[in-house]
């Protein structure tokens, strides 16, 4: 039998199924929902393959506010699911907090690789480095030299998106001009696609001809926009190409879904301690396929494949931003 546990969070209502004593996997959204077409989609793709692959069910959850953060995790953990899979730095107070008092339960989090407790499994990237290699695509397809970047909420963590982005397209032209904004200051930031249509336009009037989002569902706005008005775009986290065929350059991958699917494979077993996804072990990437084949050139992909190698077996270094709070190719 299942059990309905209805709890109420600062802004709304929220509910989950628990089931009673069995050993399921959780997954908890950061805010944005699960079909963002990004951050939390990749996770939910990702739990998605370990459900279709193995005949195992797991639950899952959207947060409404941010004081769900702790509840969630709490009934979760009292409900049995393990291990609680969650997405988005944020999670790392409450995880804090919480994990503690669940000695017997893993948890892993996605975009928080600090924490140092014996039953969590911290899992970050090297955002800095598909980065790296979008920006060198940006800055070859750029015919007016400007190239754009929208973040979402403005974190080390974004900063570090931008940082990389501007060191991929000076590294391809050293002449171009590259052009930073964020959505906003609070987690609102990741779902506010008219702000990132706003944003796009801003950009455009500056001569930019190809914007880059890493800003969760506000992306969707920055895509739409730059379509609608004419200029390439670049996606984050999942392959968004599709979105706009023929006018995406390219997505850099964020391999979320590899992070949960090897999460939840490992199940109660799941190893602890910080990891790190990068380029060299399949972390992060940029997307070819059918919807940008005609948009990247042979000459345009020989060049970043040849950085990406570099930057896997360390001949190449990207700064990275969080290391230190400083961009050598970007003021913000």
């Amino acid at each position: 039998m299942s059990l309905m546990t209805k709890f109420m969070g600062a802004a709304a209502a929220m509910a989950l199924s628990a089931g009673a004593a069995l050993a399921e996997p959780a997954l908890i959204f950061d805010l944005g929902g699960k079909f963002d077409k990004s951050f939390n989609e990749a996770a939910f793709a990702g739990a998605t393959r370990w459900a279709e692959e193995t005949g195992g069910t797991f639950r899952d959850i959207e947060l409404q506010s941010e004081a769900q953060r702790e509840q969630a995790l709490r009934r979760f953990a009292e409900a049995g699911a393990n291990p609680i899979v969650m997405t988005g730095f944020a999670f790392a107070d409450a995880l804090s907090q919480v994990a503690p008092d669940y000695p017997d339960t893993k948890f892993a989090v996605v975009d928080v690789n600090w924490l140092d407790l014996p039953n969590v499994r911290g899992i970050g990237f090297a955002e800095h480095e598909g980065s790296y290699l979008v920006g060198m695509l940006a800055a070859q397809a750029s015919k007016s030299g400007t190239v754009s970047f929208i973040g979402g909420m403005d974190i080390p963590l974004i900063r570090k998106f931008a940082c990389g982005f501007a060191q991929g397209a000076v590294a391809a032209n050293a002449d171009v001009k590259v052009i930073a904004n964020m959505t906003g200051t609070t987690p609102a930031a990741w779902n506010d696609p008219v702000k990132g249509s706003e944003l796009t336009k801003a950009q455009i009037s500056q001569g930019s001809d190809v914007v880059f989002a890493a800003a969760g569902g506000t992306g969707v706005g920055v895509l739409q926009t730059a379509a609608d008005e004419g200029i390439l775009s670049i996606g984050v986290d999942s392959n968004q190409n599709h979105l706009h065929s023929g006018k995406v350059l390219t997505s850099m991958l964020k391999r979320v879904d590899n992070a949960v699917f090897d999460a939840m494979s490992q199940g109660t077993e799941l190893e602890t301690g910080n990891f790190t996804m990068t380029l060299a072990n399949g972390g992060v990437g940029y997307a070819m396929d059918e919807h940008n084949k005609d948009l990247v050139s042979a000459d345009m992909q020989s060049a970043v494949d040849a950085a990406a190698a570099k930057i896997a077996d360390g001949s190449l270094a990207v700064h990275d931003y969080s290391s230190d709070d400083t961009c050598p190719a970007l003021s913000f």
